[in-house]
């Protein structure tokens, strides 16, 4: 048994995101034995009843590894990544919405105020006929109540803090997650930090993927429940989305091989600005459409027609990575 004062000191944290990176360290199996055995945890309040008063009594740098996982959507997820960064030896940004935004950056589609007003105001399945919306502060006979401030763009981890490492996916895959512990946990060569990646893949999804493939012909695109995919063949060429030729492997390219689409949680390639602008010009460089005897009019019309099929586009290529994307969100003016 390793002594708790010699243990290594890690802390896990929970932003703005679904929760499934929180669950996926427990996806290492008996391992987690090993990271119980060589680690103190000493901040994970999903899973023990830790305070955030307990993080800022801890002297700076007296937690050896923080995960922290999700985008930073409100102040309170900024609030804890600059505390966060300042009582850890290591931060890593732990699965996709904390690499890149995630889901929870498409609304960067949007504005604050918009989504406000479809979440409690313009929802078919809300009942809220006096029209209340959330405040930051509420004056109660017990005192005063307050939320975090709802900010008008969500940012990775790494826009708003140093980040020494990063464990990108959707969650990230148990194999993926022990790779990187085991190093820490042994004190094994890391890489020298400042946002690197570790733990995946420096080639596509498509170079881990046993699914056959031929040259690519797409006349249109089609969404999971109107085909059922061929086994054993390339669903891009099948028509199904798939945008594993974009997004970087290391995870076993699971979801193809049981007829689901790579959506990219992965992250950009080494070397790639911008992951959807890639893919969407891998995926035109596809289509089928037109002949050389085609005016440019007539072939522009059947280049449309086929990129008419892909369901909205924005949410189809930028789904992981619109807060590190070259769009980053939608201009407003005045909230609007």
């Amino acid at each position: 048994m390793v002594a708790a004062a010699s243990k290594l000191k890690l802390a896990m944290y929970w932003g703005a995101s679904c929760g499934g990176c929180e669950i996926s360290l427990l996806n290492i199996g008996d391992k987690i034995l090993a990271v119980d055995e060589a680690c103190e945890i000493v901040f994970w309040p999903c899973a023990a009843d830790f305070k955030y008063e307990d993080v800022r009594g801890y002297p700076d740098q007296y937690i050896d590894l923080c995960l922290y996982n999700g985008a930073i959507r409100n102040s309170e997820n900024e609030e804890m990544a600059h505390l966060l960064r300042q009582k850890s030896k290591v931060l890593v940004a732990f699965g996709s919405c904390a690499h890149e935004g995630c889901i929870p950056a498409l609304s960067n589609l949007t504005t604050a105020a918009e989504t406000m007003r479809t979440v409690y105001l313009d929802n078919p399945s809300l009942d809220n006929p006096q029209r209340v919306m959330p405040q930051t502060r509420v004056e109660v006979p017990e005192g005063t109540l307050t939320l975090p401030t709802f900010y008008n763009t969500v940012k990775s981890l790494d826009q708003t803090v140093p980040v020494d490492y990063i464990i990108p996916g959707c969650p990230p895959e148990p194999h993926q997650i022990w790779a990187v512990l085991e190093l820490i946990v042994t004190g094994g060569p890391l890489p020298a930090p400042g946002s690197t990646i570790v733990g995946a893949s420096d080639l596509a999804v498509c170079a881990e993927c046993p699914l056959e493939r031929h040259e690519k012909q797409i006349e249109r695109f089609y969404r999971p429940y109107e085909k059922a995919p061929e086994p054993g063949l390339c669903l891009l060429e099948q028509g199904i989305m798939c945008l594993g030729i974009g997004t970087r492997g290391g995870c076993g390219a699971l979801c193809p091989q049981v007829g689901m689409g790579c959506r990219g949680c992965y992250g950009l390639m080494t070397g790639v600005e911008d992951q959807g602008a890639n893919m969407i010009s891998a995926i035109a460089a596809v289509i089928a459409a037109g002949n050389p005897s085609d005016d440019e009019a007539e072939m522009e019309r059947q280049i449309d027609e086929v990129m008419d099929t892909i369901v909205d586009p924005a949410g189809t290529f930028y789904r992981f990575n619109m807060a590190h994307s070259l769009l980053h969100r939608v201009k407003s003016n005045g909230g609007s």
